[in-house]
């Protein structure tokens, strides 16, 4: 297992973790498999999601903000069960496929470590699942 330690400096942003990922697998020598991303933490995610154009991140934040408001009628006492919630709705782990010894993203397809409880530092682990042939 392979760790991404991430430092983030706003309350929520999505942070681009592609090339640590791409990096790690093509290191994996592993031609055949996949990827699993999985974030330890309850009110952070990953997703996957355009990287070309920082409005759809940006877009993204707002929209669950919009939805999941911090300051809404929540009874957790922490006072953060907006990020809980936005941590469920986008989930912790995400599955890529590996092919040729390369993620099987699609052409406009990022990954993004999203933080929705900070600024923190957090964890990101990586494993390899080999396809045995």
């Amino acid at each position: 297992m392979h760790t991404i330690t991430i430092k983030t400096a706003q309350h929520e942003a999505l942070v681009d973790i592609t090339d640590q990922v791409k990096a790690f697998v093509e290191s994996s020598n592993v031609q055949e498999g996949a990827v699993l991303i999985y974030c330890p933490h309850t009110t952070a995610g990953v997703i996957i999601n355009e990287g070309a154009d920082p409005d759809v991140s940006r877009d993204i934040l707002i929209t669950l903000s919009r939805v999941f408001p911090w300051n809404g009628a929540y009874r957790h006492m922490e006072g953060n069960a907006a990020a809980h919630i936005k941590s469920m709705v986008t989930g912790q782990e995400r599955l890529i496929p590996v092919s040729g010894g390369k993620t099987a993203l699609g052409r406009w397809q990022h990954v993004f470590f999203a933080e929705f409880d900070g600024p923190r530092t957090r964890e990101v682990f990586l494993t390899i699942l080999n396809s045995a042939r």
